[in-house]
């Protein structure tokens, strides 16, 4: 069976970081007030220079060092992101130039926080069907730009960052497993941009009902990673690692609680990046990779819910 294996992996987060008392400098917080509510102490913040091409563009660089493949070896590349460049052309089509690919193609995918699942299940589907052999996967995200940075609930949660994955077509045990992907949008209204071409003309600001979005995001996380592994016949007990959308500390203890799966078996690392968008789930298994927590012929759950609401689960042998 040709399966999408995932070849290399790779990161890039800006130079500036802002810690929590930074953050108090600016807005009505304190460092004890976000720590004890969502677990994060800083996060990295892009300067002019940093945009999500560029960041998406030297993750991009060290997968593929990792994959131990040429850039013209790529023929797909999908950017999960909801903070492109610009409105057109896709992003993903700029990164494609900046690595000098002239073959194959590039768009980008919106799934907010879910993103870089929804990509990674659609680059799935490609390779499966014959239509790529070698598939660019990028998170990418620069949401200090759509912050409202008076907003205490809110700007306190984001950061900015880029995560990528090669995959590749090859044969065997290892690979991606299975895949669930979900959606329900009469809840848009809980977690969203105020703005945007086609109504204000405006970028707009993020919005969030935050004790909403925690509600559903337990419930649904805990959900779709049952089916995956439910699809795949793998026993939850099998699964070696976790790597979760970073949101909230409190959401991911209370999903693992749900799952009955100890919380250390989780991959965690919102306390240094804060919520990443769609750049979370790819930064987070880059980091447990680099310092050798995650290795090769395990098995790896990946999940995240966004605005929409989007949510899924990838459950790949790495």
């Amino acid at each position: 069976m040709i399966r999408s294996v995932i070849a290399g992996v790779g990161s890039a987060l800006p130079k500036r970081i802002m810690t929590n008392d930074d953050l108090s400098k600016i807005v009505d917080t304190s460092d004890e007030w976000i720590r004890e509510r969502t677990g994060i102490k800083a996060r990295h913040i892009a300067d002019d220079s940093e945009t999500t091409r560029t960041l998406g563009l030297a993750a991009a660089q060290k997968a593929l060092v990792h994959a131990g493949c040429a850039a013209s070896d790529v023929d797909l590349i999908i950017l999960a992101t909801s903070t492109p460049d610009n409105t057109f052309p896709a992003t993903a089509t700029l990164i494609q130039a900046d690595l000098g690919i002239t073959t194959g193609f590039a768009f980008d995918m919106q799934a907010v926080c879910s993103g870089f699942v929804f990509a990674l299940a659609t680059a799935d589907a490609m390779i499966k069907t014959g239509q790529a052999k070698c598939a660019l996967i990028i998170g990418s995200e620069t949401f200090s730009r759509i912050l409202d940075w008076t907003d205490r609930a809110t700007c306190v949660l984001f950061g900015d960052g880029a995560g990528a994955f090669v995959l590749k077509a090859q044969e065997g045990d290892a690979g991606i497993l299975a895949s669930k992907l979900c959606s329900d949008g009469r809840h848009a209204n809980k977690l969203y941009v105020d703005g945007g071409p086609s109504t204000t003309k405006t970028v707009g600001h993020l919005r969030m009902e935050g004790r909403e979005v925690f509600k559903h995001a337990v419930v649904n996380m805990a959900s779709v990673m049952n089916a995956v592994l439910h699809d795949a016949n793998v026993p939850v007990l099998d699964v070696d690692w976790f790597v979760p959308h970073q949101a909230n500390k409190r959401i991911l203890e209370a999903t693992a609680k749900k799952l009955g799966v100890a919380e250390d078996r989780f991959v965690i690392t919102l306390d240094s990046h804060g919520n990443t968008s769609a750049a979370s789930v790819p930064l987070a298994f880059d980091v447990a990779v680099q310092d050798g927590r995650i290795k090769r012929g395990q098995t790896i759950l990946m999940e995240a819910m966004g605005g929409g609401f989007t949510w899924g689960a990838i459950l790949a042998r790495y």
